[in-house]
C-alpha cells in the first residue's frame, strides 16, 4: 500500500528505507571549551546519518547548573536556533542523535530521547548510549521489582538506574558497576559537573573516538564529527576502556575483563560516513576495496557500472577500476526529498521510488548494466530499482552487492527486520536472483569482505576478527532477551 503522502519523508523511509538496516545512534561530547553545546550540535549534525528521529543535548554551567534540550527531527531544524542554544551554556556538554533500536521503534516519545539525566547523592550525571543492551528486559524487570521507576522505554535507561543503586561514591565508579551488569554492545558518553566520560564495551562492537580541540577534548562516534568542529583526532577509545576527562587531563581505566575485540564489520560496509576513519582505515578506501574484491569474485560482461546512491558509490568505483568497465551515474538521487504542500493524487502516490531516485536514461538505454548496492535486506527497493532500469531501456541488469547476504538480525544496536523477513534467511542466492528477476546476482563473500577490511587471509572461522553476526549467525554476545522470547541461535556446525 502506498504511503498516505508521497512527499512525506518519514513515510517513504518506511517504504524505501525499510529495505535497508537502520543506522544506530550517534553520540558526541565536548569538555573544556566555551559554549560546548554549540560544538556538540555541530558534531551531531555530522553524525545525523546515524539517527534521524530525534536528538538531545545536556550541558553544565558552573553558575546555571545542568540544562537540557530534546527535540524530534533533524539537528539542523532544532539546534541551529540561537534562542535554543542560548539555553545551553557552559564548557561541558554531551549529545545524542537517535534511531530507535530498542523501545518504541518508529513511535518515539520525547521521554525516550537521550541523553538521560539523573540526580545522584553526589550530584547530577547525564548519559548517552549507542548500541543495544541484550539483557535489558531482565535488568528492567529486576530494577522495577526493587522499586525503580522508569521514565522511558529505552534500554539505555537501565544504566542510569543501575548507577543509582551502586554503593560507590563517585560517578565513574558507579558507571563501572552498572556497565559490568550490562550485556550487549555499547559505546557511552557521560558527564558529571566536571567530568566527560567515554566507555566502550569489552568487545568494542560500537565505535568511539577521542579528539583534541584547543585546550579541550571531544568524544565522538566517528572521526568525521571531529573534523567538522576542527578537532584533532587523537585515538580510538579502546575496547573495554573507560576514559575520564577532567581539568584538561585524560585518565584511562579498564573496568572489564580483557576480551578479544569484535568490532562491527557493517560499520565499514554501510553505517559510517565514507570520510571517517575506522580502526586506522579510511571507510571510503575500504568500501572501494570491497568493490575491487567483488569484481574479482563475481566478474560479468557489461557496458557500465552504476552505483545505487549513495552508499553503493565507493564500491561501484572499485568494481569499475578493477574490471575496466566504465563507471557511470546511471541513477540520480533527489537530495531534497521532504515534505511539500502539494495535495497528491493517486497517480502521484504511485510514483513510488521515482520520487527519491531517477534513472539517467541517456546513459542506461541499450546498455548491459551492473548495479552495485551495499546490501539487500528484504529486496523491495532492489526490485523497484531494477524495474526502473529496465523501463529506461537497459538490455541486461546485473546486481553486485557489497556485503554478504544479510541472513540474521542484529541485536547490538542496528534495527534489522525479524529473521523471517530477511530475504537471505529463506532463499538461496539463485532464488533471490529469480525473486528480483535480474540477469545475475552476486554478493561479496565473507572472506572477500574480510580481505577488503585488511584481513589478507580472510575470516578466521575459529576466532572471527569482527562481529559479523548479521551475515554468519555467529553472535559474540548471547542475545539473552531474544532467546527468552523464542529466538533460536544458529545450530552448531
Amino acid at each position: 500500500m502506498p504511503p498516505a503522502h508521497p512527499f512525506d519523508f518519514d513515510a517513504w523511509e518506511t517504504d524505501l528505507g525499510g529495505d535497508k538496516p537502520k543506522e544506530e545512534c550517534g553520540i558526541f561530547g565536548v569538555i573544556g571549551t566555551a559554549d560546548a553545546a554549540n560544538f556538540v550540535a555541530l558534531g551531531l549534525h555530522a553524525l545525523q546519518h546515524r539517527g534521524q528521529e530525534a536528538g538531545g543535548i545536556v550541558c553544565h554551567d558552573p553558575e546555571q547548573g545542568f540544562n537540557s534540550a530534546r527535540r524530534f527531527g533533524y539537528v539542523r531544524d532544532n539546534f541551529t536556533k540561537q534562542s535554543l542554544m542560548e539555553t545551553l551554556p557552559g564548557p561541558l556538554a554531551i549529545g545524542h542523535v537517535r534511531y530507535s533500536t530498542a523501545g518504541s521503534k518508529g513511535h518515539t516519545a520525547i521521554r525516550d530521547v537521550q541523553p538521560f539525566f539523573g540526580e545522584f547523592s553526589m550530584g547530577g550525571a547525564a548519559i548517552a548510549h549507542n548500541g543495544n543492551i541484550t539483557n535489558a528486559d531482565a535488568l528492567r524487570k529486576e530494577l522495577i521489582e526493587r522499586g525503580s521507576i522508569f521514565q522511558s522505554s529505552s534500554d539505555s535507561e537501565c544504566i542510569i538506574h543501575l548507577m543509582a543503586r551502586s554503593l560507590q561514591r563517585r560517578v565513574p565508579e558507579r558507571m563501572m558497576d552498572a556497565l559490568r551488569r550490562v550485556e550487549g554492545a555499547f559505546s557511552v558518553v557521560a558527564m558529571t559537573r566536571t567530568k566527560l566520560i567515554g566507555v566502550r564495551d569489552p568487545l568494542g562492537v560500537r565505535p568511539l573516538v577521542l579528539g583534541k580541540i584547543g585546550e579541550g577534548w571531544a568524544l565522538s562516534s566517528e572521526t568525521c564529527a571531529l573534523d567538522i568542529i576542527g578537532a584533532e583526532f587523537v585515538r580510538e577509545v579502546e575496547p573495554g576502556e573507560m576514559v575520564v576527562i577532567e581539568d584538561g587531563e585524560v585518565k584511562s581505566l579498564r573496568p572489564f575483563q580483557p576480551a578479544r575485540p569484535r568490532f562491527c564489520i557493517f560499520e565499514h560496509v554501510y553505517f559510517s560516513r565514507p570520510d571517517s576513519i575506522l580502526n586506522g582505515q579510511s571507510v571510503y578506501t575500504t568500501r572501494r576495496q570491497i568493490g575491487v574484491e567483488l569484481a574479482r569474485e563475481a566478474p560479468v560482461e557489461a557496458d557500465i557500472v552504476c552505483p545505487v546512491p549513495d552508499s553503493g558509490t565507493p564500491a561501484a568505483i572499485g568494481f569499475s577500476q578493477e574490471s575496466g568497465i566504465p563507471y557511470a551515474m546511471g541513477i540520480i538521487r533527489n537530495q531534497y526529498m521532504g515534505r511539500t504542500f502539494i495535495e497528491p493524487t493517486e497517480q502521484i502516490r504511485n510514483m513510488g521510488v521515482r520520487l527519491k531516485l531517477n534513472v539517467n536514461r541517456a546513459l542506461i538505454e541499450g546498455k548491459r548494466v551492473i548495479l552495485v548496492d551495499d546490501s539487500v535486506v528484504r529486496g523491495t527497493t532492489s526490485r523497484k530499482i531494477k524495474e526502473m532500469i529496465l523501463d529506461a531501456g537497459a538490455k541486461e541488469v546485473h546486481f553486485r552487492i557489497a556485503s554478504p547476504p544479510t541472513a540474521w538480525p542484529c541485536f547490538y544496536g542496528v534495527d534489522t527486520p525479524q529473521r523471517e523477513k530477511l530475504l537471505a534467511a529463506t532463499m538461496s542466492e539463485e532464488e533471490m536472483r529469480l525473486h528480483l528477476a535480474v540477469d545475475s546476482l552476486k554478493f561479496i563473500t565473507l572472506d572477500g569482505l574480510y580481505r577488503a577490511v585488511g584481513e589478507a587471509k580472510g575470516r578466521d572461522p575459529n576466532a572471527p576478527q569482527y562481529c559479523d553476526a548479521c551475515f554468519s549467525g555467529d553472535y559474540p554476545v548471547e542475545p539473552a532477551d531474544q532467546i527468552n522470547k523464542g529466538f533460536e541461535l544458529k545450530a552448531a556446525e
